[in-house]
């Protein structure tokens, strides 16, 4: 799903908002997420899943084109684990 694809369902839903309105909640749904996890700190969403951030130390890593060993630094990435709810959701729809 896009964020273009979320925002007309959330304005389909709910009519007496604006898509303008519903595109601006959006925006700062997403952003609070964001600037949480550059916090560093856990963002859960009941029933759906938790965000965090996860650390990956520095490896040694291989060019799959040239074979030759290539030098991966570290660094901090976003990680999502799904609620038990939506991974019940989705075990049953597919």
């Amino acid at each position: 799903m896009l964020r273009s694809e979320l925002i007309d369902i959330l304005h389909e839903e709910n009519p007496h908002l604006t898509r303008k309105d519903v595109e601006r909640v959006v925006a700062v749904v997403l952003e609070s997420v964001t600037q949480t996890l550059e916090r560093g700190a856990r963002v859960e969403l009941r029933g759906f899943g938790a965000f965090s951030v996860r650390h990956r130390r520095a490896r040694s890593g291989r060019n799959p084109r040239t074979g030759e060993d290539v030098f991966v630094p570290e660094k901090h990435v976003p990680f999502f684990k799904a609620g038990k709810e939506l991974r019940i959701k989705i075990d049953e729809s597919v």
